[in-house]
């Protein structure tokens, strides 16, 4: 594992993905200052992430094709510029073109960065959860920057959200600047090697690449879901107090993260399959406790319990894709991270309007459904030998 390279990806992976969080949190600022609608945000969160989510597996592609490491840092720059220019644009056009800028950014950024994490980390399941909270742990901070800088002097000072994209991409040219060099004379020396030995990847396994697809699609439902309506739930139906309702969102959040890291963790000893299984068998309960929870005080504590559980199997799912598709890491990448994790936003309007039809507590019976199917297509999964390229290993271990 190379701790110094996996941290720096782990610092732009923060960095990428406040960006991605600022644009929610910004939205607010623009409907009190220029008077959007719903439906004109609802419009520009389409912008951010449905563009990002489609674009995604082209960069990965393009990325397996064409390794190029700059677009690490180009992405989280590009991703800030578009947010920049969207607080200093006047026009609903420009400032949904900015945002729509800003998620190819991200888009361009997730694919390559993943590839580089593992390679980084080796074999480590705990190196790619490690990495995955960076994102987790970027995003938890943009609505405190978003109210700190526009907040107090309005969309005008959005030029301020640049600063730690700026930031990060001096440190990112100062810190590969110096062995960029020995980076690729190593790749070059590992293609030579490889393509004199005669030494071809494993073939993608598309089928099963699929099946885990699907699992995260039936992954993704609830959890957007849950996301969503799980503040109603507390305050409507359980008659809660908004502050349990807040609780009840930051402690899911909270515990994703906890459970991303604790899923790395027991992925080196237990390996990755038994995570995955032991994730989804655990949200089951979990969800099922929520939906028949009498009070708030059980909700929250099924709340913080379904985060962890739903969250075991990230980083583990990731690898294995990458495994799966071992000629087109990057774009399993960008399939699984981009794609699959969009479709329950893709569908959560039919599940607002079965809650306006038949409530809440239907809405996720519904979902605790799908995510019983989800739980027996991941019993389905099979493991892979890791497959970590000759060529990226022996450049991530000199870089």
């Amino acid at each position: 594992m190379n701790k110094r390279r996996l941290g720096l990806l782990t610092g732009t992976h923060a960095v990428n993905d406040l960006y991605q969080g600022l644009v929610p949190a910004l939205l607010p600022f623009m409907v009190l200052e220029r008077g959007y609608s719903y439906t004109a945000v609802s419009g520009l969160m389409l912008a951010a992430t449905g563009l990002s989510s489609v674009v995604q597996p082209l960069f990965g592609l393009y990325a397996d094709r064409h390794p190029r490491s700059w677009l690490v840092p180009v992405g989280f720059l590009v991703a800030a510029l578009g947010v920049v220019l969207a607080g200093m644009s006047q026009s609903y056009l420009m400032t949904w073109i900015a945002i729509a800028l800003c998620g190819l950014g991200i888009a361009a950024y997730h694919p390559p960065a993943t590839v580089a994490a593992r390679a980084a980390g080796g074999a480590s399941q705990k190196a790619m959860s490690v990495f995955s909270v960076g994102g987790t742990i970027g995003a938890s901070f943009a609505p405190v920057l978003a109210a700190t800088v526009v907040g107090g002097g309005g969309l005008s000072r959005s030029y301020l959200l640049g600063v730690p994209a700026v930031a990060m991409g001096v440190l990112w040219v100062t810190a590969t600047a110096r062995r960029g060099a020995v980076a690729a004379a190593a790749a070059a020396a590992a293609a030579r090697k490889q393509a004199a030995g005669g030494v071809m990847k494993p073939h993608n396994d598309w089928r099963a690449f699929s099946l885990l697809v699907a699992t995260i699609v039936g992954w993704s439902i609830p959890y957007v879901t849950v996301l969503s309506m799980l503040s109603l739930r507390i305050t409507r139906d359980l008659h809660g107090t908004t502050f349990q309702g807040a609780a009840a969102l930051t402690g899911f959040t909270a515990a994703g993260a906890v459970g991303v890291l604790l899923g790395g963790w027991l992925g080196d000893r237990i390996g990755r399959m038994g995570t995955i299984r032991s994730g989804y068998l655990l949200a089951l309960p979990c969800l099922a406790g929520l939906v028949l929870s009498p009070t708030p005080g059980w909700a929250l504590a099924c709340t913080a319990l379904l985060g962890m559980s739903m969250f075991l199997p990230f980083a583990a799912q990731v690898t294995l894709a990458q495994d799966y598709l071992p000629r087109n890491p990057a774009t399993a990448s960008g399939i699984t991270l981009g794609l699959a994790l969009s479709v329950g936003g893709l569908v959560s309007p039919l599940f607002g309007m079965l809650s306006d039809a038949r409530g809440l507590g239907v809405t996720l019976t519904v979902v605790l459904c799908v995510l019983c199917v989800a739980t027996v297509l991941a019993l389905r999964l099979r493991n892979r030998a890791p497959v970590i390229p000759p060529v990226e290993a022996e450049a991530a271990a000199a870089a």
